[in-house]
C-alpha cells in the first residue's frame, strides 16, 4: 500500500502529471485572455510541457513564466502575423460557405479553405514550438516553422490532428478546456520533437539522447 501511494509510484507520478496538465492549461488560458498574447502564451506552454512533462523537471510556473517573459516580444509579433493569416483564411471559408449554401459552383472551395485554415493553425504550433526551443528573430521562427511543416507533411499530421481533436472536444464538452490545451500540446510535442531532431547537429543529438536515457530511468 505504501508503495502504491509513494511519491515515486506510477500512480502518484500519473496524478502529478495530470495536475501539471491542469495547471498549465489554466495558465495558458489566463495568459491568452488579451488574445494578442496567445503567441507568447503558446510558446511558454510548449516550453513548460517539454521541460516539466517530457523532461520531468520541477517548477511548472517557473518554466512557463520564464519562457513567457523571454519570448514575449518576438512571439507576440509572430502571433499578430499568424492571426492575420488565420483571419484571411477564416474569411475565405465564411465566404465560400455562404456560396455553397446558396448553391453556387464556387462553394466547393469551402473545403479547400477549411484545409488551408487547418494548415495555418498547424503552422502556429510549429512557430510556438520552434520559438520555445531555438533562439531566432521573428522572421526566423515564422520561416523555419513553415519550412519544417512543408518538409515533413506526414509528421505534420501528428500536430494537426491533435489540435483539431482538441478544438472539437472543447466545442462538444466545454469544461475540457481546463486540460485540453496542455494535453494537445503534449501530444503535438512528440511529432514536433521528432522533426526538430532530424535537423539537429550531432552534438545536440548526443545531448538529447543522454537526456532521454536519464528521463527514462527517472520514469521507472
Amino acid at each position: 500500500m505504501n508503495r502504491l501511494f509513494g511519491m515515486d509510484s506510477p500512480l502518484m507520478v500519473a496524478l502529478m502529471k495530470i495536475g501539471d496538465l491542469l495547471c498549465l492549461s489554466v495558465l495558458w488560458l489566463v495568459f491568452s485572455l488579451p488574445i494578442f498574447t496567445i503567441g507568447a502564451s503558446s510558446t511558454a506552454l510548449y516550453a513548460a510541457v517539454f521541460y516539466c512533462l517530457r523532461r520531468n523537471e520541477a517548477g511548472v510556473w517557473k518554466h512557463f513564466w520564464k519562457a513567457f517573459r523571454e519570448n514575449f516580444k518576438r512571439s507576440t509579433l509572430a502571433w499578430l502575423i499568424e492571426l492575420a493569416v488565420l483571419a484571411v483564411f477564416s474569411l475565405d471559408a465564411a465566404v465560400f460557405r455562404a456560396i455553397r449554401l446558396s448553391g453556387g459552383a464556387m462553394g466547393k472551395l469551402y473545403w479547400a479553405a477549411l484545409l488551408l485554415e487547418a494548415v495555418a493553425l498547424t503552422w502556429t504550433a510549429y512557430v510556438a514550438a520552434y520559438a520555445a526551443r531555438v533562439n531566432g528573430t521573428v522572421g526566423d521562427i515564422l520561416r523555419y516553422g513553415l519550412v519544417l511543416l512543408r518538409l515533413h507533411p506526414i509528421r505534420a499530421l501528428g500536430v494537426m490532428l491533435p489540435i483539431l481533436a482538441g478544438l472539437a472536444l472543447c466545442l462538444l464538452v466545454p469544461f475540457t478546456v481546463l486540460f485540453a490545451p496542455a494535453a494537445v500540446c503534449l501530444a503535438c510535442s512528440y511529432s514536433l520533437e521528432q522533426v526538430f531532431r532530424l535537423h539537429m547537429q550531432p552534438e545536440d543529438l548526443e545531448k538529447e539522447a543522454a537526456q532521454d536515457a536519464l528521463d527514462q530511468k527517472n520514469n521507472f
